[in-house]
């Protein structure tokens, strides 16, 4: 790029920069919100929910380059505008091809990243993750007992807790057991979750335990630690169930005849697959109408309020459609070609404009698709 190519494409990429890492943190807060259930409920740690919440951003990024792209951008052509940098840089001999040069360098680096978050970053991290939340989920620490609070599982067992600590120390345990007429209960000071032989076990520490036997007579133990069996009360739950936005490229297009009953459909998987490659592409998109909406007008006093409503209702409008695309794609799988040939057509059309005369005795309107029609230039 030329010394004025390479000042404008810095000055595109810190508010591209910036509205990226602003919705980034939004869509964190956004997920760690979810994610707190699995302190709160659960009793696991921080790190946990930390690690969840990072995960999920691969999968968010998807859906917010493209739009910080287009912000960011509008941004940044409206300063350059305003100020006339972009009039004083055509008046110095420059093309409008080099003028919207690094723009298109922009999107394409975008696209890129998009395309590598959604080919290789995604798959791993909402894999990893799923994995993640479904141990935490089965875990019998995390099904058994939550604190201060009376938890019954469907073997007649019910355990209460009154503290956990974030070591998974348990406080002050109570467990009581009721098979057919029998009844039975725990008590402990300390306890904590682990496994003997594979199997989950309870150790509790400091504690006694009390039965009726069946001559109504009260059997009392008192114990420093004892191993208390879990394995009669584990739910068995093989593997984790993904979803297609988990899955990588190759099992979206080819899937495993065994993946089908568990993930969903092959039309499901491969408007996912499709859906994966076309997304990025919408950076282009977006690129094209923020050029769209300041230059192919001509230059404006009053700013440019109109022009980039107008761009962001037909961006709105066009990631909506495309999004309306992919789920008929599900049902109709000749509609993913429209996954590729939607946003490279509204590209084509909106750097049409770019480069489209007025007609004479009139200005340019931005969106006017109708001056984009062979007719309208013998008008």
């Amino acid at each position: 790029m030329t010394l004025i190519q390479g000042y404008l494409f810095r000055q595109l990429l810190l508010p591209v920069a910036g509205a990226c890492a602003a919705l980034v943190g939004i869509g964190v807060l956004s997920q760690s919100l979810e994610q707190l259930e699995f302190v709160v409920e659960r009793g696991q740690s921080l790190w946990l929910m930390l690690k969840l919440t990072l995960l999920a951003v691969p999968q968010l990024l998807g859906v917010i380059l493209p739009i910080g792209l287009f912000v960011g951008a509008l941004v940044a052509l409206t300063r350059l505008q305003r100020e006339q940098e972009l009039t004083a840089a055509q008046a110095a001999g420059i093309t409008r091809v080099a003028l919207i040069r690094p723009a298109a360098k922009l999107a394409v680096i975008v696209m890129a990243l998009g395309l590598l978050i959604n080919l290789v970053i995604q798959p791993w991290s909402q894999t990893t993750a799923r994995t993640e939340a479904f141990a935490v989920r089965s875990d019998l620490a995390a099904l058994l007992v939550r604190e201060g609070e009376f938890v019954q599982s469907g073997d007649g067992l019910t355990v209460y807790v009154q503290e956990i600590e974030q070591n998974g120390l348990l406080k002050n345990l109570f467990i009581y057991i009721r098979d057919g007429e029998t009844t039975q209960t725990w008590s402990a000071a300390e306890a904590r979750f682990g496994r003997v032989d594979g199997e989950p076990v309870l150790t509790l520490i400091g504690g006694s335990s009390q039965q009726f036997s069946s001559a109504g007579v009260l059997n009392l133990l008192s114990f420093d630690t004892y191993v208390f069996p879990l394995g009669g009360y584990a739910e068995g739950a093989e593997q984790p169930r993904f979803k297609p936005s988990d899955l990588g490229l190759s099992d979206l297009f080819m899937p495993r005849p065994e993946m089908i009953p568990s993930v969903g459909t092959r039309n499901e998987l491969l408007a996912e697959g499709h859906s994966r490659l076309a997304s990025p592409l919408y950076a282009l998109t977006a690129m094209a109408l923020a050029l769209a909406a300041i230059l192919a007008g001509s230059f404006s006093r009053t700013g440019y309020g109109i022009r980039v409503a107008k761009a962001a209702a037909v961006f709105l409008l066009v990631r909506i459609l495309g999004y309306g695309v992919v789920a008929a794609a599900a049902w109709t799988p000749w509609l993913n070609l429209l996954q590729y040939a939607f946003p490279l057509v509204v590209t084509a059309l909106a750097v049409a404009m770019l480069f489209r005369a007025p007609r004479r005795g009139r200005r340019l309107d931005l969106f006017d698709w109708r001056a984009l029609m062979p007719g309208s230039a013998r008008a």
